[in-house]
């Protein structure tokens, strides 16, 4: 458990790391470049969002070592704590030290992750007894994902952001999901996994969730465009482990009070850093034209 706890927090340092340099660079770009492909064509033709991009695959994929240890119930509280990193390596960019505000949303944060593990205790979890469960999950994500972004088309920048942010958040939980769900797969064999149509389909959210990602940053600083990702993550993948996997939590009183208290704590923190100064700071990046 204690490996698999460092690996889920070395994932996060990387995604917080990728985060704030993806968002400095996206946020200069064009406006008119939202949710079009050629915005991620421009973005990488530049060094440090290439950085981030690898910092995030980095942590992606130390996110799926992980997996293979861990029910997805107990990955996603751990990968929650990447915007604890993001607002440190903002911090340290801006040359700024943190407040009350960024010390108090941290300890909710990691407390929330700790009183949700402690409390609810993952466990169990294992292949989907039907296949249309799982396309039924695929299906149910990628639609409430959809309409956000079709809600989104219609509102102002700002809450644009956050509900593209949110799609991508969903987006990710759900791939989360679909990586526990190759690497059960895998444990039958390469022959089974290349059978399987959950690798093909990985690529695919991936490639979806960092279009919407970046049509966020684009959009607003990343105070306000992260923590919806950072709080969507999480509740779609343990959402999705249960249910598909049948991973399974306590659900004595106790047990409830501490997973609802914890995932309470962790959605404020995460709303407390958001708001942090040093997460503005891209604000003051200089904007393309509409």
């Amino acid at each position: 458990m204690t490996l698999t706890v460092v690996l889920g927090l070395a994932a996060a340092a990387l995604l917080g790391l990728g985060w704030v340099a993806q968002q400095h660079v996206a946020y200069a770009e064009p406006l008119g470049e939202m949710l079009h492909v050629r915005l991620l064509f421009d973005l990488a033709r530049k060094p440090v969002w290439l950085a981030g991009i690898a910092a995030m695959i980095g942590g992606q994929l130390l996110g799926a070592l992980a997996l293979r240890r861990a029910d997805v119930a107990t990955m996603e509280p751990l990968l929650a704590t990447n915007l604890i990193f993001a607002l440190a390596a903002a911090a340290l960019f801006y040359q700024e030290r943190l407040g009350a505000a960024e010390w108090l949303g941290a300890v909710l944060v990691s407390g929330g992750v700790a009183a949700f593990l402690l409390a609810g205790r993952p466990h169990g979890g294992g292949m989907p007894a039907s296949q249309s469960l799982l396309w039924l999950a695929v299906l149910s994500v990628a639609g409430v994902a959809a309409s956000m972004v079709a809600v989104a088309l219609r509102t102002s920048l700002q809450t644009k952001a956050m509900l593209l942010a949110a799609a991508a958040g969903a987006l990710y939980g759900l791939q989360d999901a679909l990586t526990r769900g190759s690497l059960l797969t895998l444990a039958h064999g390469p022959a089974a996994l290349f059978t399987s149509w959950q690798p093909y389909l990985l690529p695919v959210i991936a490639a979806t969730g960092i279009l919407l990602n970046q049509s966020a940053f684009d959009a607003a600083p990343l105070r306000v465009s992260l923590p919806a990702t950072t709080a969507a993550e999480p509740i779609v993948g343990i959402v999705l482990g249960v249910v598909i996997f049948g991973e399974r939590l306590r659900v004595d009183p106790p047990a409830l009070a501490g997973e609802v208290g914890g995932l309470v704590a962790l959605v404020a923190g995460i709303v407390i850093l958001g708001r942090s100064p040093f997460l503005a700071k891209s604000e003051q990046a200089p904007r393309g034209p509409d």
